[in-house]
């Protein structure tokens, strides 16, 4: 344990305790929550101890400072809840046997790295055992940590229906015995769509993160990436699996350029692409190229065809808008996605006008889920602002603006509402 310096004091040594913790949650929440489940086979009970053990840290680091090793300190906190919920569920040999499995897997990680069975965890959670529409929110929950609510609206549901889902489908992996481990090539292309599914949904939570700037969401997208390319490297003949490391990749070849200088938000149409990555871009098309030549075209080859056809403005200047339709056109074939059938209408605005786009455009009415999704009412603003709908555009940038949560897009909103009454 290093001990705090003299003359620091309890308000200092607390900041840097939290500061402590919460960094190991950006980065180890998953790798500490998949080693225990994969010994406990309790998803929930490794997620609960290991909260008692970031409790413990928050208590005892601002007295007795920081450890050199705080992964094994909570790895080991948190093992020994895991062996006390044990005892109490089980008996006999059954519990000897996890006791001691979690006792020598945890001393022998003691003073080295975590080993990282996250991937591991996540082909689990998208075990045919488990409902398929929960896959991917299991996976956010279990392998990055985020709460239900978040989830929730990442899924366009409730957060109390989205909890009792998450609660069973743990219940589920725990009653099932389901092992933790990664699948054999016969089993891995019926788990691996749930996967791609929940690295997609982690990389769009943390990209939508309030001018892309707070930590953990920041953290959560480098995080997204990694896990894609773990993916890629495991099923190098997916091409699924190869588009969904190409569309992660061209849209975050795109980061510096989504505020100016004043911070201020630019939508992709006016991004200077100068400030693009070059590089990033490169690698992202030479995956989606070799996707395309295994031949099994799937939705997320598409989403990086989509996203390809952006970056050509690099070459020449401008977007195919038609090119950009008919990938829409098939991602809606595939999927029947409200969020598809959204983007296709801005595509079917730049290509036929916005009269066309509108007619296209789906109605709150035919799914409740568009009432509080925030960029469903600003391309509905943005339409009916083009036709000369100044009040209904109005009111629909009103309810866009009041579902925005970045303060510069709601800024990027309001100059765009203002822009009406001139």
């Amino acid at each position: 344990m290093t001990h705090a310096r003299g003359g620091i004091d309890a308000d200092s040594s607390g900041h840097a305790a939290r500061h402590a913790a919460d960094r190991v949650a950006r980065h180890s929440y998953g790798k500490l929550v998949a080693f225990l489940a994969a010994r406990s086979h309790d998803v929930a009970a490794a997620e609960d101890a290991l909260a008692d053990a970031f409790a413990a840290a928050l208590a005892e680091w601002p007295r007795g400072g920081c450890p050199d090793h705080p992964e094994a300190w909570l790895l080991t906190v948190a093992r020994r809840k895991l062996i006390d919920v044990a005892r109490r569920r089980l008996t006999g040999e059954k519990a000897i046997e996890q006791w001691l499995q979690l006792a020598d897997d945890t001393e022998a990680a003691n003073e080295m790295t975590v080993p990282d069975h996250r991937l591991a965890l996540m082909f689990a959670c998208a075990h045919p055992a488990i409902e398929d529409a929960v896959h991917a929110p299991l996976m956010l929950q279990a392998v990055l940590g985020l709460d239900a609510k978040r989830i929730a609206s990442a899924f366009l549901t409730s957060p109390a229906a989205m909890s009792k889902r998450l609660v069973r489908a743990k219940e589920k992996l725990r009653a099932a015995g389901i092992p933790f481990r990664t699948p054999e090539p016969e089993e891995l292309a019926e788990r691996l769509g749930g996967v791609l599914d929940a690295i997609y949904a982690a990389f769009n939570d943390g990209w939508s993160a309030p001018g892309g700037l707070e930590a953990a969401r920041c953290d959560l997208v480098e995080e997204a990436i990694f896990l894609a390319r773990l993916v890629a490297e495991l099923a190098p003949r997916e091409p699924e699996a190869l588009g969904l490391l190409t569309c992660l990749l061209h849209a975050h070849a795109r980061r510096h350029a989504r505020r100016d200088a004043d911070g201020e938000y630019v939508p992709l149409a006016a991004q200077d692409i100068s400030r693009w990555d070059d590089a990033m871009i490169e690698e992202a098309e030479a995956l989606l190229h070799r996707a395309i030549r295994i031949g099994a075209i799937g939705r997320y080859q598409l989403e990086a065809a989509v996203q390809s056809a952006h970056a050509d403005r690099r070459r020449c200047g401008r977007v195919d808008w038609h090119a950009v339709l008919q990938l829409y056109d098939g991602l809606y074939a595939l999927t029947g996605s409200p969020v598809v059938a959204i983007n296709r209408a801005l595509a079917l605005a730049e290509s036929s006008g916005p009269d066309a786009a509108l007619a296209t455009l789906p109605e709150v009415t035919g799914d409740a889920r568009l009432a509080t999704y925030q960029p469903y009412w600003a391309v509905r603003a943005n339409l009916l602002a083009r036709i000369g709908a100044t009040l209904e555009a109005h009111a629909a940038y009103e309810i866009a603006i009041g579902l925005e949560g970045d303060d510069a897009v709601r800024r990027f909103l309001r100059r765009a509402q203002s822009k009406l009454e001139n």
